[in-house]
C-alpha cells in the first residue's frame, strides 16, 4: 500500500485539502441510506478500483483483469434509479458488461446499461488508474459532467491512498473508505500496535524495523523469549497479498545469547525464502530500510488455518460484523493469497469475529470509515481448542470482498456473526469457494464468450431460481496468462466443492479437446 506515489499537485495546502475533504465526507451520513443495495434513492457511484500500489511488476493484462475484478458492482444497477461511472484503464469488452448485467435480479438489463458509463484512459501502462485519471483533466471532467447531483454521489475505491483522496477532491464527491491519514493502522507495525492496545492475542514479534542491525537483533530478542521458536516471518510494513513477506528458518543456530548468535544470524538472513521469487536480498533489505517493517515468530501446528473477517464502520460510526472466510492459500512459502471458502469455520468463526470487533471498535473510535479486514491463522492446541492469532489488518477492499458481495448482491442474504451462517431471505443457507487463480496455459485458447458457452451447455452458470452456480471474474486475462477467477456457490460446503471441481474439469476438457 504504497503511499510515496507522484501524484499531480492540488494547488492547495494540505491543511486545506484535509479540510475540503472532511466537508465532502460529511456528506456520506445523509447519503448513507441511499448506498444501501436495495436503495429506491437517486444516486451515482463512481468506481474506480485502482491498485494504488507500486505495481511495475503487474503486466497490463493481468492489472486491467484486476480492474475488471469489481465488475460484480454493476448489480447495484439493480436498483432502477441509481446510476454508475465504471473507470478502467483499458475498455472493458461488451460481452463481459453484458455477462453481469444479464446476473442483475428482477431488473431489465437494457434498463441497466443506460445507467451505465465506462470511461477509460486507454492507457495499458503498470501504474495505478487513479493516478492516469488524475492526468487526464478532460477525462475528470467528463465524469464529472456524468454525475447529474454531486451531492448524491460517491467514490467507491478498491484502496484509499493520497490518489483516491485527490481524485474525490477533484470530483467534488465524498469517497466511501478510510481516510488516507489513518494509513499507519493498516501497515504491520501499526496493525501489531493496535493489536496490543485492544488485547487481542497475536504473534510474538518486533515492529518498526528499518536496518539489518535491527532485524538481527529483534530475532535474537525473539529467541530469547521463546527459545523453541523454529522460523520467523519478515513483513515488509506495506506489503499486500503476502508479497514482501520472507521467510527465515532458525533452525541449527547457535543457542540464544551465544557470542556467536548475531553473526550467524547475520549470514542466515541472507538464505530467505522470499513469497515471490525475483526477489534479491539487497532489493528487499533496501524496501525494509525504506517503508519499515516487522518480525514475528510464525504459527504452525499440525492443523492450521488461515481465516480472516470483514467489518465495516458506516459513516455514522456503527461497526457491521460482515462475513468470515478461510483464506486458500499458496506460493512458496503458503503466504499468497489464492481464494477463500465461505463462511469460516464455526468452530472458531465467532471467536475471531469477537477479537475482530475489538478492532473494529477502536478504528470507529478513531474515525476510521469504509470496509476492512482483519486476517487470522488459527491452529489447533493439544486439548483440541483452536487457537487464533491476529496478523493484520488490510484497510481497503480485499480478495475476499468480491465473492461475498457477489453472493449477497444476488441473494439478498445475511450472515449471522454468531452462528457464523449466511441466510437468504428464502431461509437456505449459502456457501461458495472462490479463487483469483484458476489458470492453465492452455486456458490462453479460451475467450470471454467460450468461457459463457462452456458454463452454459454444463448447466453450471448462476441459477436465480435456485441461487447456486457459477459466477467467473477477470476473464480479460484469459489471452495472455491462461487465468480467471471464479465463485462457486452451492446449498453446502459440498455442493460448492462439487460445483467449483466440476466448472475446472469443464474447462480443462474443453481446453484439451477444442
Amino acid at each position: 500500500m504504497e503511499q510515496t506515489l507522484p501524484e499531480p499537485k492540488l494547488n492547495m495546502s494540505p491543511e486545506q485539502a484535509q479540510a475540503q475533504f472532511d466537508a465532502l465526507q460529511a456528506k456520506l451520513v445523509p447519503l448513507w441510506k441511499s448506498m444501501d443495495h436495495i436503495s429506491q434513492d437517486k444516486q451515482t457511484i463512481v468506481v474506480v478500483p485502482s491498485l494504488s500500489i507500486e505495481i511495475s511488476a503487474i503486466p497490463g493484462a493481468l492489472l486491467q483483469a484486476y480492474e475488471e475484478r469489481f465488475l460484480f458492482l454493476l448489480l447495484l444497477l439493480r436498483q432502477p434509479r441509481a446510476r454508475m461511472i465504471y473507470a478502467t484503464s483499458q475498455s472493458i469488452r461488451p460481452e463481459i458488461v453484458e455477462y453481469y448485467l444479464d446476473l442483475l435480479p428482477g431488473v431489465i438489463a437494457s434498463h441497466a446499461r443506460k445507467r451505465l458509463f465506462l470511461v477509460s484512459p486507454q492507457d495499458a501502462s503498470p501504474r495505478p488508474l487513479t493516478l492516469k485519471l488524475l492526468e487526464r483533466p478532460r477525462l475528470l471532467r467528463q465524469i464529472s459532467a456524468l454525475i447529474p447531483d454531486h451531492d448524491r454521489a460517491h467514490l467507491a475505491s478498491f484502496m484509499n491512498t493520497i490518489l483516491e483522496r485527490d481524485l474525490a477532491l477533484r470530483l467534488g464527491i465524498p469517497m466511501y473508505g478510510a481516510d488516507p491519514k489513518f494509513f499507519h493502522y493498516g501497515t504491520k507495525s501499526g496493525c501489531r500496535q493496535l493489536f496490543a492496545e485492544e488485547g487481542v492475542r497475536h504473534p510474538l514479534g518486533i515492529e518498526d524495523i528499518r536496518t539489518g542491525d535491527e532485524l538481527i537483533q529483534a530475532i535474537r530478542d525473539i529467541r530469547a523469549q521463546r527459545p523453541a521458536v523454529q522460523q520467523v516471518i519478515v513483513k515488509h510494513d506495506e506489503g499486500v497479498s503476502g508479497m514482501g513477506n520472507a521467510l527465515l528458518n532458525l533452525h541449527n543456530l547457535p543457542d540464544p545469547g551465544d557470542t556467536s548468535e548475531p553473526a550467524a544470524i547475520a549470514e542466515r538472513l541472507r538464505s530467505m525464502e522470499y513469497e515471490v521469487p525475483e526477489i534479491t536480498y539487497t532489493w528487499y533489505m533496501q524496501e525494509l530500510e525504506k517503508h519499515a517493517g516487522i518480525v514475528e515468530e510464525r504459527i504452525q501446528g499440525q492443523e492450521f488455518r488461515s481465516p480472516s473477517a470483514q467489518l465495516r464502520v458506516t459513516p455514522r460510526g456503527e461497526v457491521e460484523l460482515l462475513s468470515t472466510h478461510d483464506q486458500v492459500l499458496g506460493g512458496p512459502s503458503g503466504q499468497t493469497y489464492f481464494g477463500a471458502r465461505f463462511p469460516a469455520d464455526p468452530a472458531y468463526a465467532a471467536a475471531i469475529m469477537q477479537d475482530a470487533a475489538k478492532v473494529g471498535r477502536r478504528l470507529a473510535n478513531e474515525g476510521v470509515l469504509g470496509r476492512f479486514a482483519i486476517d487470522f491463522v488459527t491452529v489447533r492446541s493439544e486439548s483440541g481448542e483452536w487457537e487464533s492469532y491476529a496478523i493484520e489488518v488490510n484497510l481497503r477492499k480485499g480478495g475476499t470482498t468480491h465473492p461475498f458481495l457477489t453472493l449477497q448482491f444476488l441473494t439478498d442474504g445475511v450472515y449471522d456473526a454468531e452462528a457464523g451462517v449466511f441466510t437468504t431471505p428464502r431461509g437456505h443457507n449459502k456457501y461458495f469457494i472462490a479463487s483469483d487463480h484458476l489458470e492453465s496455459q492452455l486456458y490462453r485458447s479460451f475467450t470471454a464468450d467460450d468461457i459463457f458457452d462452456i458454463i452454459a451447455r454444463t448447466d453450471l452458470h448462476f441459477n436465480q431460481t435456485h441461487q447456486t452456480g457459477v459466477v467467473f471474474h477477470m476473464l480479460s486475462s484469459l489471452g495472455e496468462f491462461g487465468r480467471l477467477g471464479l465463485t462457486a456457490v452451492g446449498n453446502s460446503p459440498e455442493q460448492a466443492d462439487a460445483l467449483f471441481a466440476q466448472t475446472v474439469a469443464a474447462l480443462d476438457e474443453e481446453a484439451q479437446h477444442p
